[in-house]
Formats: structure tokens, sequence, C-alpha cells
């Protein structure tokens, strides 16, 4: 039981990391870049989506924040 939770684990670490690859080849880590809800969401999908970058998936979120009443 524990070896296959083991496996799993390997697995999932193995995933994020090809994640932050393509993030980090796609630019998402520089220093020009703006810190915002759409930014950070596109980094954070990039990283989750792993290895399916590199099959084509190229997730993008629009943030659409309330706007204050007046």
């Amino acid at each position: 039981m524990y070896r296959s939770s083991g496996i799993v684990g390997a697995i999932v670490i193995i995933w994020l990391v090809i994640g932050v690859l393509a993030a980090f080849q796609r630019g998402y880590f520089g220093d020009d870049r703006e810190v915002n809800c759409r930014t950070f969401s596109d980094t954070s999908l990039t990283i989750i989506a792993g290895p399916l970058n590199y099959f084509g998936v190229n997730p993008k979120v629009e943030c659409k924040t309330p706007k204050p009443s007046k």
C-alpha cells in the first residue's frame, strides 16, 4: 500500500516539475511581468497542466474583478 502511494507522489512531483519548466520556457517568471490576477492564474494553470503544455495545451485565464461602486 505504501509503495503505490510513493509512486503516485513521485509522478505528481515530476508532473509539477515539468509544468514549472514549461512556465519558465514561456517567460512567466521574468522580472518584467506585471503580477495581477491574470498572470498569476496563467502561470498556475501552466504549472498544473504539466506535460500537457507540450501537447498544445495553452491555459489562459481572464479575470474579471468587480468595479467599485460610486
